[in-house]
Parts: structure tokens; C-alpha cells; sequence
């Protein structure tokens, strides 16, 4: 038996620990026994309970929401992993594998650093992230934005995230959202879903919403997610995004919804998907989205390319910051329904085929095996 201390940083549950957890649903536990290191409260604290896995507080911020030193923090990990003894430590982020690396090295315990991000390094971020076993970069395009800042290619593992094909699945709307929101079972339905900030373009959703509700009377939008960050820039955003959805032709034609449990749900509900991010290591939604069947709209940035592969059309691909490209891809799918059903049928096949959350948690325990094996 492998015993593996996840690593997270943050109470919230956004697409890497959701990433974890769908894998990790699918661990045989008589060979995994994983524990994790997060927050004690929370969405992700209640999730990992709800699944049955042990968890240990793991506080990388102190009660006014600061983060922790890195010496102080580094100085708790070697203490919580002297006290877990795992076989193996898992840091689930970027942050946590600069964190963790030269911990890892110190103690001699075998380690993976997960790279679900695309930030920027400094000679001393990247001097922590090869003091790690193995780092698994989500997407090919990650890999190459490592690479490029002075990565070992040697030292980084591709591994696609993987969806759960059963619970994301396509199936007939029930018109559950159309009565929650007080509108016609007709009107169709564009949906977005993430943090509310700039990285994932819902002010250029709305730009490109704002134009196809010129055009197409009937439609409306959806903005599924909040914002985390409590920076004054990004409050500001957020206030932005609010004031555009109250103006012109988008009055009264977005609609909030916050955080959701209900995704799979809500998702078959859309008439279409749209990700206008401007940046995306492989975005967790699009893979959700597509599994579910649905037609999507999406930015070509970052992993998304790969998500949608090049051989046969799954979904349109436009570049990033062009609200009116998008707007034109929004419209042409509104206006055209055998488009719609076959670029969904062609996004189940395309999650079906690349992104099974079981082969995904397969090629994670392989790792897992080689790290402490070797």
C-alpha cells in the first residue's frame, strides 16, 4: 500500500482539487491510502469528508487571511510530514510545489508537483520545482510554458485531468432552469462558468453577449461561479462585470447564478457552452461541458486545442480578446442546430476518447508507483 499526503492550498473548490477528487474517487483503497492536507473548513474540507478520506488542518493563510511566511510554512510541512510519515507527498498546485519541493528534497521523501497553472518563475521558484521526483503538467501547452521558463523537459510528465463520463453526460433538458429563472421554455440558454476575474474572460462573454442579444431577441445568458480573490482590483472587476450586464441590450438578460452543486445539470440546461478565457492550462469545464454533449464556443488558448484535438471539428475555436470573433462563432451556432448536435456528438466522443477520469486516475497511480518505487 502507497500512503500519499495530498497537499492543497485553499478552502474552495475550483478545477485542481476537483481534479483530484474525481481521481481519487477512483483509487483502489487497498493499494491508495491517501490522505489530505487542506484547510479544515470549507468546500473542499466538506468534500473530502463526504468521500470518506482522512484530513489534516494545513493552514497556509493565519485568521486575517495572510499567507503564511514560506521558512514558516516549510518548517510546518516538515513537522506534519514527520508525523503522517506518507510514502509519498502530493503538492496539488504550483504554489504548493514550490512550497513543497526542497521540503520533499530535505527529508528525502519521494514527491509529484502538480502544475495545474500557468504563472511566471523566478530562478528560485524553479530552482524549488525540480527538487521534486516527477511534475505532471495538465496539458502539453503547460509543459511548454515550463519548458520555456527554464524547466527540465526531462522532469515534467504530461497527465490529462480526467471527467467523470457518468455523471457528465448528455441527456434531454428538463426546463428546471427556465422555470427558475421566469423565462419561456424557448428562450435558448448561453452559459459560462468560473472564478469571476480576468483570466477567465467573462467581461469578453459579456462583450459577445451584448452583440448576439442585438440580433437574437430571445437569448439569454448565464454566469455560473464568484470571485475568490478579495484584491480591490479584482472587487472592481466583479462591480465591472455587473454594471456591463445591466446595460443596453443585455438588461435584464443575465443571469447570476453564484456557485453551483448542480453542474451536470445545469450544463445539459445550456443551449450552448462559452469560454472566452485568456488564459487555460486545460479548462475543467470544457472538459465537463463536452462530456455532457454539448456544442461549445471557446477561446484557443493554452490547453484548449488539445482538449478539442485538430483531426475532425469537436467545437469553435476562436482566438483570445476578440469579443466580436466570438460573437460571430455564438450567432452562427444559434442559427444553425445541425451544427450544434454535431459538434455535441463530437465532444462526448472526444472526452469519451481522451478524457476518462478512470484511465486519468490510472496514469496517476502509475506515477505514484514509479516515484516511490523508484
Amino acid at each position: 500500500m502507497i500512503r500519499v499526503l495530498a497537499l492543497c492550498e485553499y478552502p474552495s473548490l475550483t478545477g485542481g482539487e476537483h481534479s483530484l477528487l474525481a481521481a481519487a474517487g477512483c483509487f483502489d483503497p487497498r493499494h491508495i491510502a491517501l490522505e489530505w492536507a487542506a484547510p479544515a473548513a470549507g468546500r473542499l474540507a466538506d468534500a473530502v469528508r463526504r468521500a470518506g478520506w482522512p484530513l489534516v488542518s494545513w493552514q497556509v493563510h493565519d485568521e486575517a487571511g495572510q499567507r503564511r511566511s514560506q521558512a514558516a510554512l516549510r518548517a510546518q510541512l516538515a513537522q506534519l510530514v514527520a508525523a503522517r510519515r506518507p510514502h509519498l507527498l502530493h503538492a496539488n498546485s504550483v504554489a504548493m510545489a514550490r512550497l513543497a519541493g526542497p521540503v520533499a528534497r530535505r527529508v528525502g521523501l519521494p514527491s509529484v508537483g502538480h502544475l495545474r497553472d500557468i504563472v511566471r518563475l523566478s530562478a528560485a521558484a524553479r530552482a524549488d520545482l525540480v527538487c521534486h521526483h516527477r511534475l505532471l503538467a495538465v496539458s502539453a501547452a503547460t509543459r511548454d510554458w515550463y519548458v520555456a521558463a527554464g524547466v527540465p523537459r526531462a522532469a515534467i510528465q504530461v497527465l490529462y485531468n480526467g471527467v467523470d463520463l457518468d455523471r457528465f453526460q448528455p441527456g434531454p433538458p428538463t426546463g428546471d432552469l427556465h422555470r427558475q429563472l421566469a423565462l419561456p421554455s424557448s428562450a435558448p440558454l448561453l452559459g459560462t462558468m468560473g472564478q469571476l476575474g480576468a483570466r477567465k474572460g467573462i467581461d469578453l462573454f459579456l462583450a459577445a453577449a451584448a452583440r448576439v442579444a442585438a440580433v437574437h431577441d430571445a437569448a439569454r445568458f448565464v454566469v455560473v461561479g464568484q470571485r475568490y480573490s478579495q484584491k480591490a482590483e479584482a472587487v472592481a472587476f466583479e462591480r465591472a462585470l455587473h454594471a456591463t450586464a445591466c446595460r443596453g441590450a443585455l438588461a435584464g438578460r443575465v443571469h447570476w447564478l453564484g456557485l453551483r452543486d448542480d453542474v451536470p445539470e445545469l450544463l445539459r440546461e445550456l443551449t450552448l457552452y462559452v469560454h472566452a478565457a485568456r488564459q487555460e492550462p486545460l479548462g475543467r469545464v470544457l472538459l465537463e461541458a463536452a462530456a455532457s454533449g454539448l456544442p461549445i464556443v471557446a477561446t484557443q488558448v493554452g490547453g484548449t486545442g488539445e482538449i478539442f484535438g485538430t483531426t475532425s471539428p469537436c467545437a469553435l475555436l476562436v482566438p483570445p480578446d476578440a469579443p466580436a470573433r466570438l460573437a460571430a462563432a455564438m450567432s452562427r451556432m444559434l442559427g444553425d442546430p445541425g451544427l450544434r448536435h454535431a459538434l455535441g456528438q463530437a465532444a462526448r466522443q472526444r472526452a469519451t476518447a481522451w478524457f476518462d477520469v478512470r484511465e486519468a486516475a490510472a496514469q496517476l497511480v502509475a506515477v505514484y508507483e514509479a516515484v516511490v518505487g523508484g
